[in-house]
């Protein structure tokens, strides 16, 4: 049972009332499809747990939800706080659009209050330590300069590679990334610019960094109107997988025609890129489901193997050989 946020790896807290699974402190549930997740607190990322670990808390999740008294819910989506203080989100047969902008608008926009609160606060503060707090708080001009170049200093993101190196990158390092079709048909290459050093990215190592990247990108989060219009963009797709092979297309020809700013993330419209973080997040679910159904595979292939052994041993012996010969 894993504890910390997988996005950002800070804690993801406990509850007291879901005795199967009693992490985090908000929960969302789809009881028709099964699917259990942790939304964390902190980057409001959502967890999609386990499935050996999620069937029995759903069911509990469920009858909490009921017994609720404080809750707001439409047909779709429903929002209940019990009074123990963990949260409950309740997924009913919601439209995508509908359940897409809810689901991240909450993240999006508390993102966004959190970045603006951080940056006021971190003004006066650095601003404080470099002149002098009354100074700082006086001249609000360079407590945000200090503030700025104290974020451009810090690391960013950190990127292990598949042999091993870590890559810290800067917020000019993160803002420098850019995508570029890859050499096979399908997937995109990713750019990293550290100084003068150019690296490039590619296959499951790439998704794997861009995954890691764009939120960083995208620290100052969307209003509703930007949320509302990057969902627009996905759904004008069909599919994450269409708008995600169409950005990639976008960028080969923005390299095609030498662009300046061809393929980079940050040069992005502000709805492509919340949309680019809101495809790469479902098609990181997409595949843990895919994992979910080879291990239900394996494990049917494998009860169906213990339960034929059971039934042998019930049977007397030269059985089969008889329901073979009558079966010709």
């Amino acid at each position: 049972m894993f504890s910390t946020c997988m996005f950002c790896n800070r804690p993801l807290g406990s509850n007291e009332v879901v005795e199967r699974f009693p992490v985090g402190r908000r929960l969302a549930f789809d009881a028709e499809r099964g699917r259990l997740w942790v939304v964390c607190r902190k980057c409001e990322r959502w967890n999609l747990t386990p499935l050996e670990e999620r069937w029995e808390a759903v069911e509990t999740c469920e009858r909490l939800f009921r017994d609720t008294r404080i809750r707001i819910s439409t047909d779709n989506v429903g929002l209940a706080r019990h009074r123990e203080g963990l949260e409950l989100v309740r997924i009913g047969r919601p439209l995508r659009p509908e359940f897409a902008a809810w689901r991240y608008g909450d993240q999006f926009g508390r993102r966004r209050k959190r970045a603006l609160l951080y940056g006021t606060v971190g003004t006066v503060v650095v601003g404080g330590i470099a002149m002098g707090s009354a100074v700082a708080v006086g001249s609000p001009v360079f407590g945000h300069l200090a503030w700025h170049l104290w974020t451009l200093g810090r690391t960013q993101a950190k990127l292990r590679t598949d042999d091993g190196r870590v890559i810290k990158l800067k917020r000019r390092d993160v803002l420098s990334a850019r995508l570029q079709p890859s050499d096979h048909e399908h997937g995109f290459r990713l750019s990293v610019l550290r100084g003068r050093k150019q690296e490039w990215f590619e296959g499951a190592e790439a998704e794997r960094f861009v995954g890691k990247i764009v939120p960083k990108v995208n620290r100052m989060g969307g209003d509703k109107r930007t949320v509302l219009a990057a969902v627009d963009e996905i759904e004008h797709h069909g599919h994450p997988d269409n708008f995600l092979a169409d950005v990639v297309k976008r960028s080969a020809d923005s390299f095609r025609d030498n662009n300046f700013v061809a393929g980079c993330i940050d040069k992005m419209p502000a709805p492509t890129k919340l949309a680019l973080e809101m495809a790469l997040h479902e098609e990181q679910e997409r595949r843990a489901l895919e994992g979910e159904l080879w291990r239900l595979e394996r494990a049917w292939e494998e009860a169906e193997e213990i339960a034929a052994i059971s039934d042998n041993l019930l049977l007397p012996q030269g059985t089969d050989e008889l329901i073979e010969k009558h079966r010709r």
